[in-house]
């Protein structure tokens, strides 16, 4: 049978065993009027305990929204947020809108256009955050975990605070939005890396769709009630990238309410873990590049058996990523003698995705379909299957070889809107 999948902007569609367990997110109704339902949310805010915190005429508003790497509805979500703002008494020139790009490089001209639409040139102050420029940051105050948070400077020079999100399961924080727009959203380099640490990543519950004693999750919830935002609207998304729930209020209430919508879109239950499985990092923006797409590698391989195949599928359309993570790459003679040393020493820039990677490789093999360049490729450690159905076909034919009968296939189209949840 032939199954679509989430790839760059065009999609690619692959022939796989009729047999094969294809797992899409479950059926969300995605929302009639979702331009009436923001506003209907945002304006219950108006009416309910936040309303004291939502600003007067000469007081200053930043609202942290999500770069370009992410799926986020920013314009949709922005408008009645900035009405409600307006109406308040507050002029354009007293709203910041903060892109927490975290860790990840500057918006560009044409990804502004994309994240703001309309928005632009409408008279409001538009920055990036820029994680490792001391002088952009502003002391805003310690988690009890003891993580000082230097977060971007208008976010904490504002009377009023906001944050905006996309909430979908995360590989290590369990799910995203919440307090992750502001740890590691807006939030300092040191910051960044002391809630990023080898151990942390290593913890059996920091994965897919854990909170409870999930210690990266805790800590980002943390650095969210540091914050203390007047309060915050989420949003959850179907795999057609509609609005299926808007969830406004206070931090941990909004955050709560839109992790529970998420988690019964998201989790997936799988009989058995599979022999091979093909997976998406989503499409773009998702896939943008090797280090996003890493999310959808260790998806895959929450469905495949040890010692067992995944085949990655994402277009990586701006090669593999930051010069860290390049140069961490580069500098693994092999995923597993990486791990070794790795797990040994602090911190470092996108440490945690070689991690990640290391992690998988240990236990399964891993081929990539995407664009990347040859030497990218190399560098990559990972397989090309530059025919994906071709290699699938030939993948299933080794298997049937080796072990007199045919293998479990397993089909992600959607990336991290599905999270399998094996019982063995």
């Amino acid at each position: 049978m032939e199954v679509p999948l989430q790839y760059g902007t065009a999609g690619l569609t692959i022939t796989v065993p009729d047999d094969a367990t294809v797992l899409r997110p479950a059926p969300a109704a995605p929302l009639a009027d979702p331009s009436g339902a923001v506003a209907a949310a945002v304006a219950a805010i108006a009416r309910g305990p936040c309303a004291a915190r939502l600003g007067r005429p000469g007081q200053r508003a930043a609202i942290v929204v999500s770069d370009a790497t992410r799926l986020m509805p920013n314009e949709t979500v922005l408008g009645p947020i900035l009405g409600l703002l307006r109406g308040r008494g507050l002029a354009p020139a007293d709203i910041t809108l903060v892109v927490a790009t975290g860790l990840h490089r500057p918006s560009r001209p044409e990804e502004r256009e994309r994240i703001f639409g309309r928005l632009l040139g409408a008279g409001y102050r538009v920055v990036d955050h820029t994680a490792r420029e001391p002088g952009s940051l502003a002391f805003l105050g310690t988690t009890p975990g003891g993580v000082r948070l230097d977060v971007c400077r208008p976010f904490a020079d504002a009377d009023v605070r906001i944050l905006t999100g996309f909430v979908e399961p995360h590989l290590f924080a369990g799910f995203s939005g919440g307090g992750k727009a502001v740890l590691p959203g807006i939030a300092g380099v040191d910051a960044i890396l002391a809630s990023h640490g080898p151990a942390l990543v290593a913890h059996p519950r920091a994965t897919w769709c854990e909170t409870t004693e999930n210690p990266i999750f805790q800590e980002l919830r943390a650095a969210g009630r540091v914050a203390d935002p007047a309060f915050i609207v989420n949003v959850t998304l179907d795999e057609e990238r509609r609005l299926t729930g808007v969830f406004a209020g206070g931090l941990e209430e909004a955050h709560d309410a839109a992790i529970t919508a998420a988690r019964r879109q998201a989790e997936a239950p799988l009989a058995h873990r599979c022999d091979i499985v093909v997976a998406t990092n989503m499409g773009y923006p998702a896939d943008l590049n090797l280090y996003q797409s890493v999310k959808g590698l260790s998806l895959a391989a929450r469905a495949c058996a040890d010692g067992g195949t995944v085949i990655l599928c994402a277009e990586c359309r701006e090669g593999l990523g930051g010069p860290e993570y390049v140069a961490l790459l580069e500098r693994a003679s092999r995923p597993a003698a990486f791990l070794a040393d790795f797990e040994r020493e602090p911190p470092v820039i996108d440490g945690w995705q070689v991690q990640i990677q290391a992690q998988v490789q240990r236990r399964v093999r891993v081929l990539l379909h995407a664009s990347l360049s040859a030497p990218d490729l190399r560098r990559s450690h990972l397989e090309p299957a530059p025919d994906v159905s071709a290699t699938l076909t030939a993948l299933v034919r080794e298997h049937r070889r080796a072990h007199a009968r045919a293998p479990r296939v397993c089909v992600i189209p959607y990336g991290q809107l599905t999270v399998p949840m094996a019982t063995t």
